[in-house]
């Protein structure tokens, strides 16, 4: 009365194939979907009307809507990511300048202003032995810029 069925028996290698690449293209239909929804939102040349136009047909008719979205403005996508990926680049490149500007030094700036002291005979030979050490290993004023050194050994 209860045969035994084996699942593998009952799905056959083609079945596994076939349910394998409808959830690829699953997957990839959502990818294509979120990556047209970003564009439209990304894009500044569009008006608002138009990204509430655009977006009203991807969500009421998502295959049609993206498709058309493809074919009519497809040709642009690339070319829009890229720009904002270069303007993301340039604007952390831009604080990274500005973040090591502010006033921090580097340890061969260090190093020159403290022989400009021992040259005006401010600090001694040995203050500027130690001073150099310090800046050499990081400890003084330059190792807060995350210079470690310069490779010049003391001697």
């Amino acid at each position: 009365m209860s045969a035994q069925t084996y699942l593998a028996y009952d799905y056959p290698l083609l079945g596994a194939f076939w349910t394998m690449l409808m959830i690829f293209l699953w997957i990839m239909w959502f990818i294509l979907l979120f990556r047209v929804i970003a564009d439209i939102l990304r894009d500044d040349g569009l008006s608002g009307w138009a990204k509430t136009g655009w977006l009203v047909f991807c969500i009421l008719l998502p295959f049609l809507g993206v498709f058309v979205y493809v074919i009519a403005r497809g040709k642009n996508m690339g070319g829009r990511e890229t720009a904002q990926a270069r303007a993301q680049q340039e604007h952390f490149d831009a604080y990274l300048r500005k973040t090591v500007a502010d006033g921090r030094t580097s340890s061969v700036d260090e190093l020159a202003r403290l022989s400009e002291i021992r040259d005006r005979g401010a600090i001694t030979d040995e203050e500027f032995h130690r001073a150099k050490e310090l800046v050499l290993t990081g400890h003084g004023p330059a190792g807060h810029a995350g210079t470690s050194g310069t490779g010049v050994s003391a001697r």
